[in-house]
């Protein structure tokens, strides 16, 4: 074949790269407040019209925040991305705790308020590694089961507890016995009575993968001498994944104290979106969907190797793996997997076992 044509072939090629890459990737996505992680995935399957997606992590259906969704052949890296720390705003009601440990459970204790100066305590006990037990209503699954369908069962079963770690933890707002609201871009938290009761508190956390904030919250509680419940939700950040890059965060609620507990009167009300409002998603979702990058195939845990241009055809079609036919490859990879690029383009991934490269799975067969 001519030069010409040849290079000619390769630009088509190159453009159909990045016409089929683009329902493969990533897509952050602002859930609210009395949809289910679930359902929000439509908005996502339409715009892009696929079946494949996957969450990192699902939010309660009283909870809002930041969904880290993959579609396609990037629904691989699900349980990577899961695996990352996460951000979360919670607003903690207390002297009251309700089954499921949210605003959808019934009461089932209730106990005196606690003080700041308890509340402040607490949330220094649960820093660093802790243990800690899941809600009885969770997705955690005992014996085949999930805990969540034995609790509605009736039936008591002893729930593990398992190791999780609290980076940090930082008091925002609070409400006193007598409604009055207290945050610290109005006045400086710690200054105020140690013995001031609580009703309500909005905190910040930090925290590693697994870690329930409805069993923090009941904790805290517990740890006050008192009862405590969430009341609201809001996810900010999954590893280096930030809630205001997502599609739909300017439809979000405001998260206050006082706009949550406004919002729970209508929570029996059904969200359901203006079909203006599900198009302009739909579009955000066209815009924002990100291919994986080498910066987040780091965080995720690959090495990376970079393929020559030379060999992207045969890296395609699934031809023998040598490593010269990279610029460098990772030294010391045995059994790990390795993130291939070419041109910053993610390809696939490969490992090496023994003196063999062996593929794991190309992106997609475009050649």
């Amino acid at each position: 074949m001519p030069k010409k044509q040849e290079s000619q072939l390769n630009q088509v090629i190159f453009h159909q790269m990045q016409n089929k890459l683009n329902t493969n990737g990533i897509v952050l996505y602002a859930k609210s407040a009395g949809q289910t992680s679930f359902s929000s995935l439509f908005t996502i399957k339409h715009a892009l019209g696929i079946k494949k997606v996957g969450h990192t992590g699902t939010l309660d259906s009283f909870a809002q925040g930041l969904l880290v969704i993959c579609t396609g052949s990037l629904t691989r890296l699900v349980s990577h991305i899961t695996a990352f720390d996460k951000v979360y705003e919670a607003i903690i009601c207390f002297g009251k705790e309700t089954d499921t440990l949210d605003p959808t459970g019934k009461v089932i204790k209730e106990t005196d308020l606690p003080s700041l100066k308890q509340i402040f305590s607490a949330l220094e006990h649960f820093k660093g590694k802790i243990e800690q037990t899941p809600p009885a209503f969770s997705a955690i699954h005992i014996d085949g089961q999930r805990l969540s369908d034995i609790a509605r069962s009736g039936k008591e079963v002893e729930i593990p507890s398992r190791q999780v770690e609290v980076f940090s933890s930082e008091l925002i707002e609070i409400m006193d016995e007598n409604n009055t609201i207290f945050n610290l871009s109005s006045c400086d938290i710690k200054n105020l009575n140690d013995e001031l009761k609580v009703k309500f508190a909005k905190v910040k956390f930090h925290v590693s993968k697994g870690t329930y904030i409805r069993s923090l919250a009941r904790d805290i509680g517990i740890f006050c001498d008192s009862s405590a419940y969430l009341v609201g939700l809001l996810r900010t950040k999954v590893g280096n994944f930030k809630l205001e890059d997502a599609v739909g965060f300017e439809y979000l609620s405001d998260f206050t104290i006082n706009s949550v507990l406004q919002n729970l009167k209508t929570e029996d009300e059904k969200i359901k979106l203006d079909k203006d409002v599900e198009l302009d998603l739909q579009k955000q979702v066209k815009e924002k969907i990100s291919l994986l990058t080498i910066d987040l195939a780091l965080d995720c845990g690959f090495l990376i190797a970079n393929l020559k241009n030379d060999f992207v055809k045969d890296f395609y079609n699934g031809k023998f793996l040598k490593e010269n036919m990279f610029e460098k490859f990772p030294s010391d990879c045995q059994n790990n997997e390795i993130a291939v690029f070419n041109q910053d383009k993610f390809l696939g991934v490969v490992s090496k076992q023994g003196k063999i490269i062996k593929y794991c799975y190309v992106l997609q067969n475009l050649v």
